[in-house]
């Protein structure tokens, strides 16, 4: 996946938007104003996505680049180094768990105003 796939499949998800609060690599994807990943677009080496604090310990144990999140709550963000044993359609699954996690937070109304499940 490079990052014009990468931003496509974010930007596709409802309520979704970008943006580059931080400086001028590291671009943001937020549903409804709330983070789910962010990537390095000048190195495109790895990306930080929220995970359930369980599955994110157990997803560093199998995979070696699956790693605390850089610069992030180690608890519930892991950094996904792409490459080795990380497939596109394992990527995709971490990016919609990823988003899910901060869609299924949003209050009802909100996600029913946005069209979010």
């Amino acid at each position: 996946m490079n990052i014009e796939e990468l931003r496509d499949y974010c930007l596709a998800k409802p309520a979704t938007s970008e943006g580059m609060p931080f400086d001028d690599e590291v671009l943001v994807f937020k549903v409804a104003g709330k983070m789910f990943a962010l990537v390095n677009i000048n190195k495109f080496e790895s990306i930080n996505l929220k995970c359930d604090p369980d599955e994110a310990i157990e997803l560093r144990a199998q995979y070696p680049e699956v790693k605390p999140g850089y610069h992030m709550s180690k608890k519930h963000w892991n950094t996904v180094e792409f490459g080795g044993n990380i497939t596109t359609k394992l990527l995709k699954k971490w990016i919609d768990d990823s988003y899910l996690l901060i869609a299924q937070k949003l209050p009802l109304k909100t996600r029913r105003e946005l069209g979010i499940k």
